[in-house]
């Protein structure tokens, strides 16, 4: 992926998160879900976006549409949508601590390594 189309994933992701944690209805983000994504991010808890991101790009071809980050219960995902060259929508579930893909849905599912 070059460098120009992967800094508009990740400045739109980044746009997404905004939006997020904004919410319907809300006028300001929840501060305090944005501090916990960081902490957990400074105290080695995730991987950066970008790590995850080169791991999704090696495995699976396509472009990256959507991101959500999650944690519940001190564990942490990261959800991924990915349109592939057919149409098709992957979602992805990646353990945000080590970049363990969790699980693959979608139909007609193309991995780079298995073409």
């Amino acid at each position: 992926m070059n460098l120009r189309r992967r800094g508009g994933i990740l400045l739109s992701c980044c746009a997404l998160a905004l939006a997020l944690a904004i919410g319907p209805g809300s006028g300001r983000a929840d501060e305090s879900d944005h501090e916990r994504a960081r902490q957990a991010l400074q105290a080695g808890k995730v991987l950066p976006l970008g790590a995850v991101l080169d791991i999704v790009e090696r495995e699976f071809p396509g472009q990256v549409v959507k991101v959500e980050f999650e944690e519940d219960d001190d564990e942490f995902i990261y959800e991924i949508r990915v349109l592939q060259s057919g149409g098709g929508i992957l979602k992805l579930k990646i353990d945000a601590r080590d970049g363990t893909v969790l699980s693959v849905k979608g139909r007609d599912i193309k991995f780079k390594s298995r073409d």
